[in-house]
């Protein structure tokens, strides 16, 4: 059983990415979002990703053909229409990637307002407004084309995970610049509100020395909870569920439910204002994007 957490007052809108592949990004997006959802909120997972890997991990429909978000950002159908119910608790949504989004990024390149159809899709349609959704989590590719652009278009919020391995920080540079350059022209709300550590090994140093160097990086956005690296997350999407399903007793659950509580009560993240994108300093941002450049 889930402790009931406090809902937001104004619905979160989240962005969950990494353009480095293999961090947890949809591990996390759809323990997350079960997590919140087990805990009395509702919730909408939105999966940009074109292996559909949240959509299978929630128990949602995305064979080929499936209403899907590819249709909904290319304008052939509304979110209405694509949401499905997930399996994993009657308070979690979904709407699902197909095959078809893979070639998404060429077909938005000539759409108008080709940024923005995912927040005219979501926002402008009154979708969200009328569904009374109180968090919205966004799964993207490892990538920073056009689909990336959308789903940062939509949202306020980034939650970027980082695995605790060699190489943790290699692109995250980038990342932060087009986070910046995104809040400068597109979306000036916009900002990092979570990062979240994944893939913790407490037998080796280091995990310890790479969590050490990203707390020292980005301090207080960085988020207490860390999840640990575990059989058990590795295995639930091949079941089609989240670990909060698959085993509930589980270290990896345990973890999740942990950075759940605290992502809920600590709230939008928000630190001092800054020229960057917001919750890390414009000096981290500059150093990270020289670092991903040698």
């Amino acid at each position: 059983m889930v402790d009931q957490l406090p809902k937001p007052e104004v619905p979160r809108l989240i962005t969950v990415a990494n353009q480095k592949g293999g961090v947890g990004k949809t591990t996390s997006s759809v323990n997350l979002a079960a997590g919140l959802a087990m805990a009395g909120a509702k919730v909408l997972v939105i999966d940009l990703d074109p292996q559909g890997n949240a959509s299978t991990a929630l128990g949602a429909e995305h064979r080929a053909g499936t209403t899907s978000s590819y249709e909904l950002l290319i304008g052939e159908a509304t979110a209405e229409e694509a949401v499905q119910p997930s399996t994993a608790s009657e308070n979690l949504f979904c709407i699902p990637a197909t095959i078809d989004l893979a070639g998404a990024e060429i077909e938005l390149v000539s759409l108008v307002r080709r940024e923005y159809r995912l927040y005219d899709a979501l926002r402008g349609s009154g979708f969200l407004a009328d569904n009374d959704f109180d968090y919205v989590l966004i799964d993207c590719p490892p990538s920073l084309g056009l689909l990336t652009i959308n789903a940062m278009t939509a949202v306020d919020e980034v939650l970027i995970p980082i695995q605790c391995e060699y190489y943790a920080l290699e692109g995250v540079g980038q990342l932060l610049n087009n986070i910046s350059m995104i809040r400068q022209h597109l979306n000036t709300n916009l900002h990092i509100s979570a990062i979240l550590l994944t893939m913790y090994d407490a037998r080796t140093k280091l995990s310890e020395q790479v969590a050490t160097e990203v707390r020292a990086h980005f301090g207080d956005v960085v988020l207490g909870s860390i999840i640990p690296r575990s059989v058990k997350v590795s295995e639930a999407p091949g079941f089609g569920q989240t670990v909060l399903s698959y085993d509930p007793l589980s270290r990896g659950a345990g973890a999740y439910l942990e950075a759940v509580t605290e992502f809920a009560t600590r709230g939008d993240f928000l630190p001092v204002e800054s020229t960057g994108p917001i919750g890390v300093s414009p000096e981290t941002a500059q150093r990270l994007a020289a670092e991903s450049e040698r």
